[in-house]
């Protein structure tokens, strides 16, 4: 990675490191206000730099990581995870999460399939009557 650059855009760093797939979908993130650099909401063009901690909130998730490197370009997975180090609190609390959601049943885990045509003509019995 080049080290040269001593800050980067927080949009160009997001993709660089492989959080998002494009630098419109981290700027969109940034705008939205799900990522916070040192505390704050940050936008898209706002600067990082090494030691920065940055909160990236995706869909069923809150990381919190520290920046490690700032690069220009987009490097390979095992590169980009170079950039930056997730903090021990971030990573148990997700892993909690993580546990949690497995343990705990799925809203519609109980009803199998679709409904019998039994299911469906008591459900329009109960309609009609409901219309009365």
């Amino acid at each position: 990675m080049n080290q040269a650059a001593a800050s980067q855009r927080l949009d160009k760093w997001l993709w660089a490191a492989r959080w998002f797939k494009t630098r419109a979908l981290a700027a969109d993130q940034c705008d939205r206000g799900r990522i916070q650099l040192n505390g704050h909401a940050a936008k898209p063009a706002k600067e990082v730099r090494v030691g920065d901690v940055l909160i990236i909130e995706l869909e069923r998730e809150r990381r919190e990581v520290e920046v490690r490197q700032v690069g220009l370009q987009r490097q390979s997975a095992p590169l980009a995870q170079a950039m930056y180090r997730e903090t021990e609190s971030s990573r148990q609390a997700r892993e909690r999460q993580a546990e949690l959601r497995r343990l705990s049943p799925e809203p519609e885990g109980s009803r199998q399939g679709r409904p019998s045509k039994l299911d469906r003509r008591e459900l329009q019995r109960m309609l009609d009557r409901s219309l009365d």
